[in-house]
């Protein structure tokens, strides 16, 4: 049929057939972030690379709903996400490529296991088929891992995807929190599944069922020793936090007028204004805490592992006691101390079940025994500390001024070190869940990253860094990351020029020997503000206050150091391997 250009023709173009038998599919990299959407999943700390690329393709697509965070370092991504965890209660996400970028967030999850934190990191990796091959940026992170994580997995398949996400989250926020290494090979981020995508949260495993509520034998054994206690002595770890238990621990304590003390990451759990806290425990921790703890009767331990740092020598630790361990993780328990009374179960749900088998009771000459040690301290070392005659400035007035101003509510996340070991005795927590420390691992450099992933968890709080020269050093770049964001962390520098703990354990044990541990430190206000953040350094005494109203006036990201004493040394102390009744004060 032909036509010329004076007619017309009327062409009808049929709309695409929609097939019910042929879903929609999607590639693994999708699959993977709307696995992450399901789990409510709002922000991702990290940094990508090749073998990760296809999904930070994905991500492209999802920038409404994700909020990404490129970090400067992989360990910062990993710190940056226990910040996050540590602040929020909810699982932190970490995604970094294969060999190297996986390899540098091993600190961070090695920091996460000891510490209780949780965390799914997505790993990028090669090609299935350059599995074994040593392949360019090929590392075997799952063989790397698996002594660091809870369960690691490798997906070669886009279908796998959903099931192990939801495994991935469900194990890392259950039972004893912890890390989650997911390996992702670059053919399951690019092909595409064999099914429509669905997603269903994991609720429970076969193989892995945590105990939440303990069993009644148990409580009702726990109850009767506490009961029956003369100088019971309340030890509160980090589990209780970790359950939101804190109102139920309050209640505990009135009821029975128990002496309460925490452990380092215990630390805000109990405001330091109640009248049975009496301290913190460990190394470093209060004089009366460490000599009476061979003294008490019985030991309630809740939600803590008795590490090292809290027993000092084994065999001379607390044999007098009876012991009560309230553990949410049974490989904990009699793995170091033996307990009478074990109560395997969620600090919150055992607290809740104990409580109404327990009597009103009262023990106002037991804990006055604390206060006499606490008189011996405060002569001996704290009014020193924080009245100084010293021309320079010493870490306790800089923390104490700093706990004033803020009226004890600031969120704290300390490095590791001397400055770490003073915040905890000198910054008067009165607010729930306002210490973030490295506790197990004590990984310098920590404090810069975890405290913006607290300020991205909870933004209308006041977030304050306390870093020593130190540890700043190694995770410095993540100035970067918070210049970016713009968010107002606030970090102090305690500067005293030493690597500080090792070099006090080299003058007390090793006849003041200092092998390398002096610094040359670099101007640390000029490379904040090359970053684009604000900062100035305070040396006297008498700039330290205006220093720190500047500083929390600001609403913008802050640095300010301080220049403190430069060989001061953190007492009390209990020397490793000595007993905790021979903490020294001098």
């Amino acid at each position: 049929m032909e036509f010329n250009e004076n007619q017309t023709q009327t062409v009808l173009v049929a709309e695409p057939k929609v097939s019910i038998d042929k879903p929609e599919l999607i590639n693994g990299s999708h699959a993977l972030i709307r696995s992450l959407i399901e789990e409510d999943v709002e922000t991702i700390f990290g940094y990508p690379g090749g073998a990760i690329m296809p999904v930070y393709d994905a991500i492209y697509d999802y920038q409404d709903q994700i909020n990404h965070i490129l970090v400067r370092h992989e360990q910062g991504a990993a710190h940056a996400a226990e910040g996050f965890a540590r602040m929020t209660g909810k699982v932190g996400v970490c995604l970094v490529t294969s060999g190297p970028g996986a390899t540098n967030m091993v600190t961070g999850i090695a920091d996460a296991i000891i510490d209780s934190t949780p965390m799914v990191c997505v790993i990028g990796q090669v090609a299935a088929h350059l599995l074994g091959t040593d392949a360019f940026q090929e590392t075997d992170v799952i063989g790397i891992t698996i002594p660091i994580t809870k369960w690691n997995y490798q997906i070669t398949r886009a279908d796998e995807i959903p099931e192990i996400m939801a495994k991935a989250f469900y194990i890392a926020k259950s039972g004893r929190p912890g890390p989650v290494l997911i390996d992702i090979t670059k053919n399951a981020q690019q092909e595409l599944m064999s099914k429509s995508y669905s997603y269903k949260k994991c609720e429970s495993l076969i193989s892995y069922r945590p105990r939440l509520a303990p069993k009644q034998h148990q409580v009702e054994a726990a109850a009767k020793l506490i009961n029956a206690a003369k100088r019971p002595f309340l030890f509160v770890g980090h589990g209780v936090q970790i359950a939101n238990a804190e109102q139920e621990l309050l209640a505990f304590i009135e009821k029975t007028d128990v002496p309460a003390a925490s452990t380092l990451l215990g630390l805000s759990s109990v405001s330091v204004d109640h009248p049975n806290y009496v301290g913190w425990l460990g190394m470093h921790g209060n004089y009366g805490t460490n000599v009476l703890t061979n003294q008490c009767d019985v030991i309630i331990a809740i939600g803590m592992r008795f590490d090292d740092r809290v027993t000092g020598d084994l065999s001379r630790y607390a044999k007098q006691a009876k012991v009560v361990h309230i553990e949410i993780d049974p490989a904990e328990i009699d793995k170091i101390v033996k307990a009478d009374a074990p109560v395997v179960g969620d600090a919150k749900k055992a607290l809740e079940m104990l409580l109404p088998l327990l009597n009103e009771n009262r023990h106002e000459a037991w804990r006055a025994e604390f206060k006499k040690f606490d008189a011996i301290e405060n002569e001996k070392i704290t009014q020193p500390e924080l009245a100084p005659t010293t021309e320079k400035i010493k870490m306790a007035e800089v923390i104490r001024m700093l706990s004033n101003k803020t009226k004890g509510e600031a969120v704290i996340v300390a490095d590791v070190g001397q400055h770490q070991m003073m915040t905890a005795r000198y910054y008067e927590f009165k607010k729930p869940n306002s210490f973030i420390t490295s506790g197990g691992l004590g990984t310098m450099g920590y404090a810069l990253p975890a405290a913006f992933g607290a300020k991205v968890g909870a933004p209308d709080r006041e977030v304050v860094a306390m870093i020593g020269d130190g540890c700043f050093q190694m995770t410095i770049q993540e100035l970067g990351t918070i210049a970016q964001s713009g968010l107002p962390v606030k970090i102090i520098i305690l500067n005293n020029n030493f690597l500080g703990m090792v070099r006090q354990w080299q003058q007390l044990f090793h006849q003041k020997r200092y092998s390398f541990v002096e610094l040359q430190n670099p101007d640390f206000i000029t490379i904040a503000k090359g970053f684009g953040i604000d900062g100035h350094t305070c040396g006297a005494r008498e700039n330290l206050n205006d220093s720190l109203d500047k500083m929390l006036a600001s609403d913008k990201p802050y640095l300010l150091e301080v220049l403190v004493e430069k060989e001061e040394n953190v007492f009390p102390m209990v020397p490793t391997g000595a007993c905790v009744a021979d903490i020294r004060l001098e």
